[in-house]
């Protein structure tokens, strides 16, 4: 297989009737696990970064190495850019080969989030990437640095700027947040719905870790399809770690690279088995 567009990966999961998983990385151990979880399933998925996490994972750093693991892949995946803030960021991450980026401009003004929105755009048509906006605010943040609150995304005006911007993905906000949930959210399905009904691109979920199994398959039956997850796999690499770290003996940086990635290997494959819709959730 290859790296491949998200967009073609999205259309394939609206003929499928199934959800994309966009699994967010940090390092070699997660894009090895989400890999090894995607190769053994025979699915596709969407490797990402988001801006905010580049401080921790630099792009020049994270960016070849999750190009290159596309390439050698055994299924098709893409390499997304999320919650990009700035144009210059978008050019590096398309410079690195990356074959999508996202624009936030979510708490911009609607009429400058669909100008940045287009100014995005007409950058990735250059390098014949995907473009991935989102309109209405989802809570939180990606490194939870900060909380906007939750607007839920109006379909009119989803309808408007998806004509208008001529994106090939909109994030919607529909009681959605990322980083850990106090409790399972309460979806806004009517008005997911709706915006389903309303705009003819695919749709995206964000904040999908602590959704629970049977909210996310919902969603994807009207119209979800790139779920994101970051949160659950970091959460995983930590528990994996630190049960080898607490076990007894020698322990060894080898066998800590296996622990971790086996801890974002189990969460990926989780949500894989979960986007396909095929085997009844127990």
């Amino acid at each position: 297989m290859s790296i491949v567009k998200m967009k073609d990966l999205l259309i394939q999961a609206a003929k499928e009737n199934r959800g994309c998983g966009a699994f967010s990385v940090g390092n070699m151990e997660m894009v090895k696990g989400a890999i090894q979880a995607a190769e053994e399933l025979d699915t596709p998925i969407i490797l990402q970064i988001a801006e905010v996490r580049l401080k921790h994972s630099p792009l020049a750093m994270m960016g070849p190495m999750m190009v290159q693991a596309a390439r050698e892949a055994k299924v098709d995946v893409a390499v997304h850019l999320d919650h990009g803030q700035t144009l210059e960021t978008l050019k590096k991450a398309l410079e690195l080969g990356f074959t999508s980026v996202m624009f936030d401009g979510s708490t911009l003004p609607f009429e400058e989030n669909i100008s940045r929105t287009i100014a995005a755009k007409n950058l990735a048509d250059e390098y014949g990437a995907t473009v991935e906006a989102e309109l209405g605010l989802v809570g939180g943040s990606e490194d939870g640095s900060e909380n906007h609150g939750i607007r839920c995304t109006n379909p009119q005006d989803a309808k408007v700027f998806c004509e208008r911007s001529s994106v090939d993905a909109l994030a919607v906000a529909i009681g959605n947040a990322h980083g850990n949930y106090p409790v399972a959210p309460k979806l806004a399905f009517d008005v997911l719905e709706e915006i389903h009904q309303t705009v003819d691109v695919p749709l995206v979920l964000h904040g999908g870790s602590g959704i629970t199994d049977e909210d996310f398959r919902k969603a994807i039956s009207l119209g979800i399809r790139k779920v994101n997850i970051a949160t659950a796999s970091f959460n995983s690499l930590v528990k994996k770690a630190e049960e080898y770290i607490g076990g007894a003996g020698v322990h060894n940086y080898f066998s800590l690279n296996e622990a971790m990635v086996e801890g974002v290997y189990q969460n990926v494959k989780h949500h894989i088995d979960v986007f396909n819709c095929k085997k009844p959730l127990v």
